[in-house]
């Protein structure tokens, strides 16, 4: 999943220096939001992980 948000960023970036604003906007909006799942998901399988553990 975090490659995927990689992914958007460097399209986002390329089309922001390329002048095409929508599809940059579109393409950072949609990296953030899988950088946000990532992060949920990072933060429940450590908890997880280290709940069963113990």
């Amino acid at each position: 999943m975090l490659y995927w948000t990689l992914v958007f960023l460097v399209v986002a970036l390329v089309a922001g220096v390329l002048g095409f604003g929508g599809v940059a906007s579109a393409a950072s909006g949609i990296a953030k939001f899988l950088f946000v799942i990532f992060l949920i998901l990072f933060v429940v399988s450590l908890v997880a992980g280290r709940g069963w553990a113990a």
